[in-house]
């Protein structure tokens, strides 16, 4: 009978209940719904980190799911051979997903398209990863922004669209398809050792994140402007991992924000501070929507010819938080320790790289991807390249963090540096050991191994970056 026929819920990284148009359209429709998450080639390429934590972000969403009486199934393979697959055993007619904007995504999702409608299935896709479809916010000439003011001025005129209620009712099918069981597909094995010390760093899944958001609304937002680019205060919301693997809405986080921002005047301009990051993130993907090479192309035409390293033995050092720079190492040791880097630390860490050591900005950008437990791919590229010079709405080239500075200003107790660094000094701290328990013991590195002296001092490194544009803008 068509009004049993199960509406198959395609869930990608859009791992929670509630404000999920795709499933509350899905439960409307009165049928059966089986939840689906397909670990296919998009899958396959996630590094490490992220990997490890979409693994985590599963098992709690799974469990979220059997509260209100649904399953998740598992399947691996190409994501229209499984969709194939499960349709034809479980008769279902139609599928629902929410649209995500990489470029594999999106040439995945129109094969699906293409396959359902010449085989008379319903194929859905909703909004939800974003604040507005990448597609709405456009200049007057109706051309894409490539500068964040104007775009967060014209996205600010608007309403954002509330948020959607959990659906009350899921109504489950009479006999669940097979699953793969989870353990099997292995996420956590790219970790090899470092699993063990990531893990404690991971609050998982959707209640772990409105709990988080409600924290920081209630405890944190009065102080978000002011105080967001000191590593040790955590005044940040510390969301972005939740939002990665969209284990909450931006406008679930948008409608709490705005809420609380109404309540309380003098909540008003920390809130939009905390406003405009949201506003970022989407201005990051409605980038990489209009041009899809943002994460393996420079966005500035001429900048292939500007003299970048590729990978080489300093960016090594920089990779193990080994390049004498006390901030610098604490960032890069912070992330392969809690899969995270303070925002703050990572622009002077991308800087460094980039600058002080000529390397090309794919390199880090790739480092990241595999250590990152928030990765995102447009808001990394888009950083990346705003810090390198090559991108839309970059930092001029000849903006160079002195992490030094930086550490004064922002450390100035170099309270955030010891905690990683441990080296050279007595009673080291949990975070500083655990560094050594993570990395991979090729790298020969142990609690006995000397500090190094800085690669190049920041003077040094300026004035090389200088002249190598100064050459490259005269060619």
């Amino acid at each position: 009978m068509a009004d049993q026929a199960p509406v198959i819920v395609w869930f990608r990284r859009d791992l929670r209940l509630d404000d999920h148009p795709a499933l509350a359209a899905a439960a409307e429709t009165g049928r059966p719904i089986v939840p689906l998450f397909i670990h296919d080639e998009t899958v396959e390429v996630l590094g490490a980190a992220p990997r490890y934590r979409l693994g985590l972000g599963l098992a709690a969403f799974a469990a979220a799911l059997e509260r209100r009486g649904l399953r998740l199934i598992l399947r691996r393979g190409r994501a229209l051979e499984v969709l194939k697959a499960l349709v034809a055993e479980t008769g279902a007619r139609a599928v629902h997903w929410t649209r995500y904007y990489e470029p594999a995504h999106i040439a995945r999702d129109r094969q699906v398209k293409s396959w359902a409608a010449a085989s008379a299935i319903e194929a859905r896709s909703f909004p939800g990863a974003l604040l507005h479809e990448p597609t709405q916010i456009l200049t007057q000439a109706g051309h894409p922004y490539s500068v964040f003011t104007p775009f967060w001025r014209r996205l600010r005129q608007g309403p954002v669209p509330a948020p959607e209620a959990v659906p009350p009712l899921l109504r489950p099918p009479a006999t669940w398809p097979a699953s793969d069981e989870l353990a099997s597909w292995k996420m956590d094995a790219p970790m090899n050792r470092g699993a063990a010390i990531l893990r404690p760093h991971i609050r998982p899944g959707e209640a772990a994140a409105l709990e988080r958001l409600s924290t920081f609304l209630e405890e944190k937002l009065h102080r978000y402007a002011d105080r967001r680019d000191f590593p040790t205060e955590e005044a940040a919301s510390g969301l972005s991992d939740h939002l990665a693997w969209g284990e909450i809405s931006p406008r679930r986080i948008w409608a709490e924000a705005m809420a609380r921002k109404d309540h309380d005047a003098a909540l008003d301009s920390a809130a939009e501070k905390f406003l405009s990051e949201l506003g970022w993130r989407d201005f990051a993907w409605h980038l990489m929507y209009h041009n899809p090479t943002l994460a393996t192309e420079n966005w500035r035409k001429g900048w292939e010819a500007f003299p970048w390293r590729r990978d080489n033995e300093d960016a090594a050092r920089w990779r193990r938080g080994m390049t004498g720079v006390p901030f610098v190492d604490a960032g890069m040791r912070e992330m392969y320790v809690t899969g995270r880097m303070h925002n703050r630390v990572r622009m002077v860490a991308a800087s460094y790289l980039t600058k002080h050591l000529l390397t090309d900005w794919r390199v880090g950008l790739a480092w990241f991807a595999d250590c990152l437990t928030d990765w995102d791919p447009a808001s990394n590229a888009l950083g990346w390249q705003w810090v390198a010079g090559s991108g839309p709405d970059a930092a001029p080239y000849f903006r160079i963090f002195n992490p030094d500075a930086q550490a004064d200003r922002f450390d100035p107790e170099r309270v955030y540096c010891n905690r990683f660094l441990g080296e050279g000094r007595d009673g080291r701290g949990a975070f500083s050991d655990a560094y050594f328990d993570a990395v991979p013991r090729w790298w020969n590195l142990d609690r006995a191994t000397p500090y190094p002296k800085p690669i190049i001092e920041h003077s040094a490194g300026r004035a090389r970056a200088l002249s190598a544009y100064e050459h490259f803008r005269g060619q």
